[in-house]
């Protein structure tokens, strides 16, 4: 029986939190009985993060799983592609280590495109905010809007929510379009929806349940400025035509 739905985490030094996560997904898959691979892509760490993954996946031997780690630090982007290419479906969903947005969500992303509705859905806290249960430090959510507003004026995508670490993919679709993704760090949210929507696939943003961990790694200011940088290397790349697909 071919495997109907490929769950991708990515993780950098995750081993204090990923045990509890990794084991709500697989609890998840057994309960719901959906004939999905877990694929766990350590980018680099420095902990035992590959270790505990690797334990806690030997712990449900009747669900595909793996580790795939490599030994440099290469950024969230990179570790995501990394897992879509590994992966074995025809759905993917990539989701946070965090579990930000709860697992038992992902039916609303893969519905649509299991019933060919939509090429790639993604979570948003923008089109809902009564799903938000804990809410971001006043001055990250604040920067958070105005970074989503700079996608959509630098980009001209209607989306409001880019950011967010809940995406699906019909990977018939949209792995074709991995080749020519530059972006290895934050800026690969925008990057893969940008190039996406320029090829024709059909996206769709959907309101997810979601809620902040106080244990983000997320900086402010640094990963802010380091944003909009690639923000503004995705409309270069557009310009001198990297996205054009051979």
């Amino acid at each position: 029986m071919s495997l109907e739905l490929s769950i991708i985490i990515p993780a950098y030094n995750e081993d204090e939190r990923i045990e509890n996560s990794l084991s709500t997904i697989l609890n998840y898959l057994s309960k719901t009985g959906l004939n999905a691979e877990l694929i766990v892509v350590d980018d680099g760490s420095s902990d035992k993060t590959a270790a505990v993954a690797e334990d806690i996946c030997s712990r449900s031997p009747e669900i595909p799983s793996r580790v795939i780690r490599y030994e440099e630090n290469r950024g969230k982007g990179f570790a995501v592609k990394t897992g879509l290419m590994a992966a074995t479906a025809d759905i993917a969903l990539f989701s946070d280590a965090d579990l930000s947005t709860p697992i038992e969500e992902a039916e609303k992303l893969i519905a649509p495109i299991r019933n060919g509705e939509y090429d790639v859905t993604f979570g948003s806290r923008a089109l809902d905010r009564s799903l938000i249960g804990t809410h971001q430090p006043w001055r990250r959510e604040q920067g958070g809007k105005v970074f989503n507003l700079v996608v959509r004026l630098m980009t001209g995508m209607p989306f409001w929510d880019t950011q967010c670490g809940f995406k699906a993919f019909d990977l018939t679709k949209f792995r074709p379009l991995l080749d020519v993704m530059k972006i290895d760090r934050f800026g690969f949210d925008v990057e893969f929806l940008y190039v996406a929507n320029l090829r024709g696939l059909k996206l769709k943003e959907i309101p997810v349940r979601w809620d902040n961990d106080e244990r983000s790694k997320v900086s402010v200011i640094r990963d802010s400025i380091r944003m909009f940088d690639e923000v503004r290397q995705i409309r270069g790349n557009a310009k001198k035509g990297i996205y054009e697909i051979k």
